[in-house]
């Protein structure tokens, strides 16, 4: 068994800079600036521009960037359950399929708010109260599975020995 280190180019410059660009657009959204400012309203254009560049991005991106390199198919998602339940290492460089379909989750929330705050500000949708409702939900369902995103990096990193918050920061997965 070979307990050599591995160094794997995972993530390139442009998913680094659209997660950590995403992660700051929410935060600062959600926690620091009032809804309904201006700021707030850039901030959720510039988070669904973002999103639609990664979307893009995955089908003519860098290998592990695209969509086939980790599309959570329901085959990969039952290997990849079997293999957690019977305490197997499933590596993968990339996202792992629950990883994936956490990612797709999440950009499709973040499409999600950027449409409920767009229609906010149109004449037929102006100061409708479900619309506000949907928006906040949605709001408050992003910052809830980014949580558990962020735990389930942490938890990972430790069952696959390898630091996946360091991974995004320099694009490099060490495994092993």
């Amino acid at each position: 068994m070979n307990t050599t280190p591995r160094n794997i180019q995972v993530w390139d410059r442009f998913v680094r800079f659209f997660h950590w660009s995403l992660v700051s657009c929410v935060l600062l959204n959600y926690f620091a600036i009032d809804d309904g400012e201006t700021v707030h309203q850039w901030l959720g254009y510039f988070a669904s521009a973002l999103v639609v560049a990664r979307i893009v991005w995955g089908f003519i991106g860098s290998k592990h960037a695209r969509f086939t390199d980790f599309f959570p198919t329901p085959t990969r998602l039952r290997h990849h359950l079997q293999a957690m339940r019977a305490g197997k290492a499933d590596p993968h460089p990339g996202h792992n399929p629950l990883g994936a379909l956490m990612m797709l989750t999440l950009i499709a929330l973040v499409l999600g708010l950027g449409v409920t705050g767009y229609l906010q500000g149109t004449d037929m949708f102006w100061g409708e109260e479900w619309l506000q409702e949907v928006h906040e939900t949605l709001a408050s369902t992003l910052i809830g599975l980014a949580g558990l995103h962020a735990l389930a990096a942490i938890v990972m990193s430790r069952v696959e020995r390898t630091n996946l918050i360091l991974a995004m920061i320099t694009g490099v997965k060490k495994q092993g």
